[in-house]
């Protein structure tokens, strides 16, 4: 009961001193403070600099090519194709006609077969249930894909891709052979 009294009589002291602190006399002490602080600074707003004249410029060069034409553009990419020893690789396959198969995406032919005529090997290939019959030195796929060999097992191929450097560069490619299983 005792401790109980005093922890009363604590809370009541430690209440009347937080009320003497909030007194009237230290308010009078920050505003006087404020007030002077406001005084000794100035603001220095410095102009804002005149706006430059805009003139305009006529444009003089209608003869000329115009900055934006589709015959511009196929102009500097005609000189970067001429220029660059990695070009020289996709040089003969961009002059030349394509052939159909060349058109379809590699990874959707399937390899189904394979034939002797007189003495040269065809490879049988199926794309949208039509059957093809390809042989070495034909073209497949989008990546000017040639046909280097065919064996009973796959056709050997060999794309010219574009690296990271953006170079091309050869690389090989297979086509398997793909056996159906019927139910």
């Amino acid at each position: 009961m005792r401790s109980v009294r005093i922890t009363r009589q604590a809370a009541a002291l430690g209440l009347a001193l937080l009320l003497t602190a909030c007194s009237q006399g230290s308010h009078d002490e920050i505003r006087q403070w404020m007030t002077e602080q406001r005084n000794a600074v100035s603001p220095q707003v410095e102009p804002i600099a005149e706006p430059k004249r805009f003139v305009p410029q006529a444009y003089g060069s209608e003869s000329a090519v115009p900055p934006f034409s589709s015959e511009k553009l196929f102009i500097a990419l005609r000189t970067d194709k001429a220029s660059g020893a990695g070009n020289a690789l996709i040089r003969a396959e961009t002059d030349r006609r394509k052939e159909p198969l060349e058109l379809v995406p590699l990874d959707s032919m399937t390899m189904v077969g394979l034939m002797d005529r007189a003495g040269r090997k065809v490879a049988l290939v199926r794309v949208d249930k039509l059957l093809y019959q390809v042989g070495v030195g034909q073209y497949l796929g989008q990546n000017f894909g040639r046909i280097t060999q065919i064996d009973e097992q796959q056709i050997a191929l060999r794309e010219i891709v574009q690296d990271a450097a953006g170079d091309w560069v050869e690389r090989p490619a297979a086509l398997q052979l793909q056996e159906e299983t019927r139910k």
